[in-house]
């Protein structure tokens, strides 16, 4: 990514991601912004404890239960297409956005016109996944509309 052409750099608030911006970024002057929506779902009682505590939850909850204290997967999806919203409508052309596994599954699957599964293979930890304008606001289109009729 050495050679790319930035116009903005994306985080979420939390640490890591903007620990693995700096890395991409080192010695770059890229602009940054944080996108609180593209960050990682509100586990609420699970949070802090194994992941596959929360999991075994999950896939036995319908989209639209939370955890106590979390928020469901209707939720999180809403809020992840109001954080693509988001860099859609910015007016800058090239856009490093560095944020959570799930996200970018959600938004992989997406743009091949998949909507949200009860099950989600997770993404690839820090390997880059491009995605112009147009494929974007599909994704993004999709997760919408799945969040406006979820289909588990």
């Amino acid at each position: 990514m050495r050679d790319e052409p930035l116009d903005l750099c994306v985080t979420t608030p939390f640490l890591r991601t903007r620990r693995t911006a700096d890395e991409a970024l080192a010695g770059r002057d890229v602009p940054r912004l944080e996108v609180r929506e593209l960050g990682d779902p509100a586990y609420g009682v699970y949070e802090g404890r194994p992941l596959d505590d929360y999991r075994a939850w999950a896939h036995t909850a319908s989209s639209s239960d939370r955890p106590e204290g979390g928020e469901s997967r209707v939720e999180l999806v809403t809020r992840y297409a109001a954080g693509c919203r988001t860099l859609l409508a910015r007016p800058e052309t090239t856009v490093l956005v560095v944020c959570h596994s799930l996200p970018i599954a959600y938004l992989l699957s997406a743009r091949d016109g998949i909507p949200p599964q009860r099950r989600k293979p997770m993404a690839a930890h820090a390997t880059p996944h491009a995605f112009d304008e147009d494929e974007l606001d599909r994704a993004t289109a999709v997760l919408e509309r799945w969040s406006r009729a979820p289909t588990w």
